[in-house]
């Protein structure tokens, strides 16, 4: 029984030893207002490591930037992460990256919400015109189709 609790704790250490050599990576982001370059403070910018078959994993981290927009994380192990940033008043923004270097910079442009389309609103660039005379040279075309030539030799 001893001798068993003895390999289970070599286990344990060689796997604490295996992630403590994984390379990892300082991760700084600068997060700006796409509209006029100014720093967006108090953005939650939340990091989830991805697996191989793409899908997010368990864990994460959440960090906040500050006055200046920026915001750093050191000790990212290498490989897939996906990054969330939410602020608030801004379109929320997802992306997945590949660290695979010791020191990543990234500069996210935060873009305003934009309005919803709708049907019943006048939209520049917009000619009903020509979709109802389009719809009348369809209907001239199936005549013009449908309607027998005449002069044609009998088959």
């Amino acid at each position: 029984m001893a001798l068993l609790s003895i390999f289970a704790l070599l286990g344990e250490a060689s796997a604490q030893r295996d992630k403590d050599e994984e390379p990892t990576a300082i991760l700084s982001f600068l997060i700006l207002k796409a509209d006029n370059g100014k720093p967006v403070r108090n953005a939650a910018v939340i990091m989830h490591p991805v697996s191989s078959h793409g899908k997010q994993e368990r864990g994460g981290l959440e960090l906040k930037t500050d006055a200046d927009g920026r915001t750093s994380f050191d000790g990212i192990p290498y490989g897939k992460l996906r990054v969330q940033i939410l602020a608030s008043g801004f379109q929320t923004f997802g992306e997945d990256y590949d660290v695979n270097q010791g020191k990543m910079d990234f500069t996210v442009k935060l873009k305003r919400p934009q309005g919803q389309y709708s049907i019943y609103e006048e939209h520049p660039g917009d000619k009903k015109d020509e979709k109802k005379d389009d719809k009348k040279d369809a209907k001239k075309e199936e005549k013009k189709d449908s309607t027998p030539d005449l002069q044609a030799k009998p088959q």
